[in-house]
């Protein structure tokens, strides 16, 4: 068992203890960031005079070392070490010797773990956001491509008015977009440097906290010790916001599954993304939209055991801390692979319009449609209403849409009803007059579009961070 801390223990811990204790199993994927944060902490410690020229140099080029081999497999990442820190220290002090002690110098395991919990979700952050863009991007493609798919709207899974796909989808990415705010303002919120705060109060080194803040491309220092050690809320945040883009994702599958049944049929899906049965030859099934519902509770489970595992926490740091590493890591891992292959899906799966259409026109969603056009005629509302409702039942009596019945069918019902009545409840009539912002009619849905392909050409300018401008 190789553990840095020994010196005030007299026997070797419990082998059992000792595995319990260790998070080396999961804790190693943060070597980049370990070696990332010493490479900064050693430079300030030159700058400020504590170690020499020639002992950063030493130091760096070891660190350097450590990180390429791990990398390409030359060093094997050992789980006899306690953590990814002490491994890499003890790398360290092996390959360069007396210099190599020195790394620790000013430092202490708890704002070390902090600093490279924070470096690793920042740029987790950022690459969800990316994802995120990407899937916005199909989205946008597809609503471009559907600004005349007319399609019932639901309410309460009955068929309600009718709207284009392109409007549909539109909701989507509303849901989505404000999931890349949600990444914005975690950035904002997270990027401040705990190094520098040591166990919980500092330390007598005269470090220099805003040059490792800077190097480390944080906006600055964290302003308190005892906080800095013990604070999780940003992967917290984190995975809450992860939760939220499971929930649209789960939401969205949930439709994709609906339209693929056989009652829908208003998608295919693409071979590449649906599997067979091992009994039935002619199942096609949305398992990667099944899935993508399903793992959605697996990232709800990490966020809810987080907060449990946080909420009677005395500052400042607890080994219970230690728990966010595999609910993090499982859920970020999870919500990147569904976001990728939900965009992969997408982008393949194949419209029915026709189907989607004829949907639209049995379900009478232009039942409101044909009680505003009495209702233009001088009808009052709640007449109209009971007029429509008559009309549909004789409708569904006679297996036709509104669209389907005569002149002399429809004035049976109403003398009001004239010949103007089948322009005035076509799809397209009931969806191109809705031209208010937010509407499905085409001139609003082109405006919003453009809103949005204005909007996904923005830059991300995190300058006052240190961090190179970055595209949405």
């Amino acid at each position: 068992m190789a553990q840095l801390w020994g010196g005030r223990f007299t026997k070797e811990t419990d082998e059992l203890v000792y595995r319990f204790n260790a998070s080396i199993s999961f804790d190693r994927r943060l070597l980049q960031q370990d070696v990332e944060g010493s490479i900064a902490h050693v430079v300030m410690l030159a700058k400020q005079g504590i170690l020499t020229i020639e002992e950063k140099d030493q130091i760096i080029r070891g660190l350097t070392q450590i990180r390429e081999d791990a990398a390409c497999g030359r060093l094997a990442i050992s789980e006899e070490y306690e953590d990814v820190h002490s491994f890499v220290e003890a790398n360290l002090i092996a390959r360069i010797g007396e210099a190599g002690k020195k790394l620790h110098t000013g430092r202490s395991r708890n704002d070390q773990v902090a600093l490279d919990m924070r470096l690793y979700v920042r740029q987790e952050v950022l690459d969800t956001d990316g994802l995120l863009k990407a899937l916005l991007q199909t989205l946008l493609s597809l609503m471009e491509e559907n600004l005349d798919t007319y399609m019932p709207g639901f309410t309460h899974l009955q068929k309600a008015q009718p709207v284009t796909l392109a409007h549909h989808l539109g909701a989507y990415f509303e849901m989505f977009k404000r999931d890349r705010q949600r990444m914005r303002d975690i950035f904002g919120r997270m990027n401040f440097c705990p190094l520098g705060s040591g166990a919980l109060a500092g330390t007598t080194y005269p470090l220099d906290r805003d040059y490792t803040a800077s190097l480390l491309g944080f906006e600055g220092p964290t302003l308190n010790s005892m906080d800095s050690v013990s604070d999780r809320d940003y992967v917290i945040e984190f995975l809450s916001a992860l939760s939220m883009i499971m929930m649209h994702l789960s939401r969205f599958s949930e439709e994709v599954i609906l339209w693929n049944s056989n009652e829908y049929r208003f998608v295919e899906i693409d071979d590449a993304y649906s599997t067979g049965s091992s009994i039935m030859p002619q199942k096609k099934n949305p398992d990667i939209a099944e899935l993508v519902r399903g793992k959605t509770g697996r990232v709800y489970g990490a966020l809810t055991s987080l907060l449990v595992t946080m909420k009677g926490l005395p500052l400042a740091y607890n080994k219970d801390m230690q728990e966010d590493k595999e609910l993090t890591f499982d859920a970020i891992d999870t919500v990147k692979s569904c976001l990728v292959l939900f965009d992969g899906m997408l982008k393949t799966m194949k419209f029915h319009k026709d189907v989607m259409e004829k949907s639209a026109m049995y379900g009478f969603t232009n039942a409101t449609d044909a009680a505003d056009y009495l209702v233009n005629k001088g009808v009052p509302f709640r007449d109209a209403h009971g007029i429509i409702g008559r009309l549909v039942l004789y409708c569904l009596e006679k297996g036709k849409s509104i669209e389907e019945l005569s002149l002399a069918e429809l004035t049976a019902i109403s003398p009001v009803f004239e010949a103007d009545l089948y322009d005035a409840v076509s799809l397209k009539t009931c969806v191109e007059k809705r031209l208010t912002i937010g509407a499905p009619g085409q001139e609003a849905m082109r405006a919003v579009i453009e809103r949005h392909r204005s909007y996904l050409e923005e830059e991300w300018n995190r300058t006052d961070t240190g961090e190179e401008k970055k595209d949405e």
